[in-house]
């Protein structure tokens, strides 16, 4: 299934910090050159752990509006689940830089589960998933840069 240009093009917004941070932690090269030209708050595991709490509440904020779409009570089921990883991050974002990034890898894991579930629930359009999968992936690979 072809994801639609402007999800797409939205959906490559969110990975790239993901990315960037990774690279910067991966080429020390890289990362001087960020710091001496953005800042050091925009490279490496600064701008993940930063970035990424405010991108896991938001992604789950998608799904309340996908659980919107249904009634009864499957909509409160599925509008439970959307606002669950909002609350895992308001509960597990203290603890110092490798618990944020732990509680985070497991917060992005949890909205990917979700995006199959409202998936097969048939709330989401066709595309959804595939948009999704690299988005979370893309957050959990560079998490885990960071992490480790």
């Amino acid at each position: 299934m072809r994801i639609p240009a402007a999800p797409l093009l939205f959906g490559l917004l969110l990975a790239a910090p993901f990315l960037w941070g990774a690279a910067t932690l991966l080429s020390g090269d890289l990362a001087r050159w960020g710091a001496a030209r953005i800042g050091a708050p925009y490279i490496g595991p600064n701008l993940q752990l930063f970035l990424a709490p405010v991108v896991l509440p938001f992604m789950a904020g998608a799904l309340w509006g996908l659980a919107a779409r249904t009634s009864g009570a499957r909509a409160l089921v599925a509008m439970l689940l959307a606002a669950a990883p909002a609350l895992w991050m308001f509960l597990m974002g203290g603890g110092g830089a490798a618990s944020l990034g732990v509680n985070l890898i497991f917060g992005f894991a949890g909205v990917l589960l979700l995006d199959f579930a409202f998936s097969r629930w048939g709330l989401a359009p066709p595309w959804w998933l595939a948009l999704r999968l690299w988005i979370n992936l893309s957050a959990i690979a560079a998490l885990a840069l960071t992490v480790v």
